[in-house]
């Protein structure tokens, strides 16, 4: 009898094995009861390429020092709640994967500037929501809705406003503007955006009243177009452009 040798099977090759490997996370720590500045510390984590900073942060906490403090949520880009800066940017802790670093050298993470810092990377946003709620940002109409059915609105009016909706208020925006880290008082670009977002609503009737609120010098005004804002964004609003178009706003004196 013949023995014969079993065909290799067809197909690619199988992939190699994916690897842990050490990454340094210098983490800006602050604990109110202990610490008067700010001090750095760091930890060396074991990750994958595929993971994100929130998984270091988790294994931080979870693993090595349970005292670390930070906020989060959803982990997938959608509450906003994980606002930190990562190596000197404004990102989401959720969405930065570690493979998108220079693993060579140690990650640096910090909280947002611009606003009270509270523990660790947790700050106060009680400046940044009143902000917010100044500029009135939900429909407002005198008009009647139609009898059982909603307001009507083309797609060309709909997509006037389209990029604005994607706001999520995690305040990277706004903590990365130079003007508001040394003017408190400042708006800040996610109140103008949240603004904008109803402004031209073509639904809406308050939109000389925002205009009005905006047309202030620690509104839109104060912008300087240095675009960090719009760098920043997570969800890739057009942050800078829906300002400047704020600003032609209230020259024309209309939406």
């Amino acid at each position: 009898m013949t023995l014969v040798a079993d065909a290799p099977a067809s197909g690619p090759a199988p992939e190699a094995p994916i690897e842990a490997f050490t990454v340094t996370l210098i983490i800006r720590r602050f604990d109110p009861d202990v610490d008067d500045e700010p001090r750095w510390q760091d930890f060396d984590v074991q990750m994958f390429a595929t993971d994100r900073i929130l998984d270091a942060l988790h294994k931080i906490k979870w693993e090595q020092d349970g005292s670390l403090t930070f906020r989060r949520s959803c982990a997938h880009g959608i509450c906003g709640s994980d606002a930190m800066r990562i190596n000197g940017r404004n990102r989401l802790a959720c969405k930065t994967l570690i493979k998108d670093l220079d693993i060579t050298k140690p990650i640096y993470v910090e909280a947002i500037k611009g606003l009270p810092l509270e523990k660790d990377l947790i700050v106060d946003m009680d400046p940044f929501f009143e902000s917010f709620r100044e500029v009135q940002p939900f429909l407002q109409s005198n008009t009647a809705p139609p009898k059982d059915k909603e307001r009507i609105q083309s797609v060309a009016d709909r997509a006037r406003f389209d990029d604005t909706t994607k706001c999520i208020l995690c305040a990277a925006c706004t903590s990365s503007c130079p003007v508001f880290w040394t003017d408190g008082q400042y708006f800040g670009p996610a109140a103008i955006v949240n603004a904008h977002r109803f402004i031209f609503d073509s639904r809406d009737e308050a939109a000389q009243t925002r205009l009005d609120i905006l047309n202030d010098k620690e509104g839109v005004w104060r912008c300087r177009t240095t675009f960090n804002c719009t760098d920043a964004c997570p969800r890739g609003i057009q942050v800078t452009q829906a300002i400047a178009e704020v600003k032609q706003a209230i020259m024309r004196g209309k939406p």
